[in-house]
């Protein structure tokens, strides 16, 4: 994976508060900090965003699904979201 470096400004108070918080939640670096939070803020813009195009399709369907197969999906996308992330 090809890396690409990108420089930006803070405010100093704002930087000391990253660096105290990266270090409490234990990172090993303000780097590793800045990156899992861009991270993070990118899959749930597209979560929220995958969420919006469900809702488009809601009632699109005349299947109607029963609250046991209902069940059964939100405990596949529960477990699939606790993998994905790593809880």
């Amino acid at each position: 994976m090809a890396v690409e470096l990108v420089t930006f400004k803070l405010e100093k108070d704002f930087i000391n508060e990253i660096d105290s918080i990266s270090k409490k939640s234990g990172f090993s670096s303000r780097t590793d900090f800045i990156r899992n939070a861009l991270r993070e803020k990118v899959e749930d813009i597209k979560l929220k965003e995958s969420l919006i195009r469900l809702g488009r399709l809601k009632g699109s369907v005349k299947k109607i699904t029963s609250d046991k197969e209902l069940d059964k999906i939100r405990e596949k996308a529960l477990n699939d979201l606790i993998k994905k992330k790593g809880f």
